[in-house]
């Protein structure tokens, strides 16, 4: 039998994600997907978005902080995280289909999914580093 954990998990408290170009990456989670800067820490290459209950840290692979990860991700040959989910409401796909075309980035066709409130719609599209960013709605009920 397994020892107790003494504690419980509430919900994902950050992701952080490594950067080629923390510029360009910082703009996409601010303009395409509404997240706001709520801290910056310049001196180790650090910028913290809140997207709703948790945060979305961005890291210059270049910067003090980035170095300690080695190298920076690389398209050709895999990346730094399999996907990030971002739960959203509302969910309604036609408009954010409309939003993220405005923004020059692709959106899969709305796929069921399971996820920590159970099955229903989500929405992938990749951010400019190429990590993968799933928009996840409310579950449905259905199996």
């Amino acid at each position: 039998m397994t020892e107790p954990v003494p504690f419980q998990l509430q919900h994902l408290d950050h992701v952080v994600l490594r950067a080629r170009d923390s510029r360009r990456l910082i703009q996409f989670y601010q303009n395409v997907l509404g997240c706001m800067v709520e801290r910056e820490a310049a001196e180790l290459g650090l910028t913290q978005l809140r997207a709703g209950a948790s945060l979305i840290d961005i890291v210059a692979v270049d910067s003090q902080l980035g170095h300690q990860g080695g190298a920076a991700p690389a398209t050709d040959s895999g990346h730094n995280l399999d996907h990030l989910c971002l739960r959203v409401e509302p969910f309604d796909p036609d408009a954010i289909h409309g939003h993220l075309e405005r923004h020059g980035a692709a959106g899969s066709a709305v796929r069921h999914v399971y996820g920590a409130e159970g099955f229903g719609p989500s929405i992938y599209l990749d951010d400019p580093e190429g990590n993968t960013v799933e928009l996840k709605g409310p579950a449905d009920g259905r199996p």
